[in-house]
């Protein structure tokens, strides 16, 4: 349930709901927004709402329905912004995230690095651990991959994302990166959504390949109700009968999102399309439709990569896309 405080109400007013709704078992989520402040109780236990109404300072409280409560616009009716450094994601505010697919090297990281920092990138994508479908495929650098990426950042001032295989990883990846990615197939990765709503750090969630709006939103909500108010949501496709693309990408689901959960939500178009000339076009269809970042690979040699070449711009192809997505965005008032 929500549990809405008058505008008048003080901190000590808010101390005591929180207070009381943890001695009744329930977990206690703050909110605090321009006018009022909303209390998040979140719990299987049962309580007699009026015992509530009648604490001081109180203005209403509400029965939430839907199984996702914290991700929701009824808990917080303001967008979240992501705030890392001078990187903002959320709001008016519009990310873009780019580097290859995975860590192959130094030089091959120093190279695009270099290029997208050109352009003003200010976010670091590069595998370090790989879910790869064949055992067979390129798993990765491992933590080797991590130190190239957090070197190379450092070196362009930028900030790094990279994909946490696993709950034992957790500690590994907070040395070197600043947005832990959660990967389509750990979406539903349970124990690894519960340790990572226990760090303060951003956590990437990307939807699962057959995955429904609401289970994303479901998986967003076992990191927040662990503390962790910080999630970026990615639509990255979906698994259809289509075979002209590597997925569906699904762009409703940009404002469907947006309408009932206030985090932001990005696109990846280089796994939705796994084809380097749809990348392009999906990317103005996402801005257009109102995401609050993309995700693109791009790859300083796509045709030698080791993990998804075909998908990868090349920098100068990304360049000349960056420049008319900021175009785009003034449209819709946005910026990047």
């Amino acid at each position: 349930m929500l549990i809405v405080m008058n505008s008048q109400a003080s901190e000590e007013n808010i101390n005591k709901v929180v207070d009381f709704i943890k001695q009744k078992g329930f977990d206690a989520h703050v909110s605090k927004g321009e006018d009022h402040t909303v209390i998040g109780a979140v719990g299987r236990k049962v309580i007699d709402k009026r015992d509530i109404e009648l604490l001081d300072g109180v203005k209403e409280v509400i029965r939430i329905t839907s199984p996702y409560k914290l991700v929701s616009r009824v808990f917080k009716g303001e967008d979240t912004i992501i705030e890392i450094k001078d990187v903002k994601i959320g709001g008016n505010n519009i990310a873009m995230i780019a580097g290859p697919c995975t860590v192959e090297s130094y030089d091959q990281m120093d190279a695009t690095a270099e290029k997208l920092s050109e352009c003003g990138v200010k976010l670091l994508r590069g595998g370090a651990f790989k879910p790869r479908t064949s055992p067979y495929a390129f798993q990765g650098l491992g933590e080797e991959g991590l130190k190239i990426l957090r070197e190379v950042a450092n070196k362009y001032n930028m900030l790094v994302t990279s994909e946490v295989m696993e709950v034992s990883q957790i500690p590994m990846f907070l040395k070197y990166v600043d947005i832990l990615q959660v990967g389509a197939r750990n979406m539903q990765n349970f124990n690894l959504l519960k340790s990572l709503g226990e760090i303060r750090k951003p956590v990437l969630l990307k939807r699962g390949l057959s995955a429904t709006i609401e289970e994303l939103l479901m998986s967003a909500e076992y990191i927040m109700a662990g503390g962790n108010r910080e999630i970026i949501l990615c639509e990255r496709g979906i698994r259809t009968f289509e075979h002209m693309t590597r997925n569906t990408l699904d762009i409703s689901a940009i404002p469907v999102i947006q309408k009932i959960s206030h985090l932001p939500i990005i696109v990846d178009p280089s796994h939705a399309t796994g084809l380097r000339d749809k990348v392009a076009p999906m990317s103005k269809a996402a801005i257009a439709a109102g995401a609050d970042g993309l995700i693109i690979e791009v790859h300083n040699s796509p045709e030698t990569a080791l993990c998804d070449g075909a998908q990868s711009l090349y920098p100068h192809d990304f360049a000349i896309l960056f420049d008319e997505l900021k175009q785009l965005a003034k449209v819709i008032k946005k910026h990047f």
